[in-house]
């Protein structure tokens, strides 16, 4: 048979979504990747093997030879071919970094922009992920589970409940602090209009600082935190218990009260 085939027959209408909302096409309106000539294999071939092999569940650069044999889905994304995993290595270590993060926070920020138009919720954490092997700017830092190993440390920015992810800042395994991470965060609403801002900004003990406050309050986001209990939070718990009748209902069963 010379039909052309595919094992990954999912793609087939993932591929139709890219064209249809012609995200496919504006992926490649600024993308900073650059070939001269006719000598390179062009941004649509590299890109798009890049794309496949994550589509496919891949992390790695050698698992990218395993779409290779794929002659159905290329075609679909406008590819004439697949290309290596060499040159994919290749042209990710050409895209400038600065230039290629903003190219993909762009991307990121024009598929889910209309979505942000309702009110929802802004959660920040951070996550440790321990690294084995040699990575950049991997270092031993606050590693709860592996105990001396290397590691990054991810900031990232979801919408609450659907767990939609806005960005994510990979740092060194010794930012770990809430602060490594605030620059982002603010980069990223800062670039969207003011009407598709969160409606409150949510974090744990380790954003429950002034300084995140203050930026918070600055810009007129409301926000909900967690505080670390030291010995100041603890004395102001205690005497707020002694003051039963300044409770107030807050509504499904819970009550607040104010100090400072």
């Amino acid at each position: 048979m010379d039909a052309p085939v595919t094992r990954e027959e999912e793609l087939i209408f993932f591929a139709q979504f890219l064209k249809t909302g012609e995200r496919w096409k504006r992926l490649f309106k600024q993308c900073p990747l650059e070939y001269i000539g006719n000598q390179g294999s062009g941004i649509v071939n590299t890109i798009g093997t890049a794309v496949l092999s994550i589509l496919c569940g891949h992390w790695r650069y050698a698992h990218i030879n395993a779409v290779r044999g794929d002659t159905l889905n290329p075609e679909l994304l406008g590819m004439t071919k697949t290309v290596s995993e060499d040159v994919v290595r290749r042209a990710m270590k050409n895209i400038p970094e600065e230039k290629g993060l903003d190219w993909l926070g762009e991307e990121i920020q024009a598929s889910v922009e209309p979505l942000l138009s309702q009110p929802w919720i802004l959660d920040v954490d951070s996550t440790v992920k321990t690294i084995f092997g040699h990575q950049q700017e991997a270092e031993m830092g606050y590693n709860p589970r592996n105990h001396g190993r290397p590691s990054h440390c991810y900031h990232s920015y979801f919408v609450a409940n659907i767990r939609l992810c806005l960005g994510v800042e990979v740092l060194s395994g010794k930012k770990t602090a809430a602060c490594h991470g605030l620059p982002g965060l603010w980069k990223r609403l800062d670039q969207l209009p003011r009407t598709h801002w969160p409606a409150m900004l949510r974090g744990d003990c380790s954003y429950g600082n002034e300084g995140l406050m203050n930026k918070a309050e600055a810009r007129g986001v409301p926000y909900l935190l967690k505080l670390k209990k030291t010995e100041t939070v603890k004395s102001l718990i205690r005497r707020m218990k002694s003051h039963e009748a300044r409770w107030k209902d807050a509504g499904n069963g819970w009550e607040v009260i104010e100090a400072k």
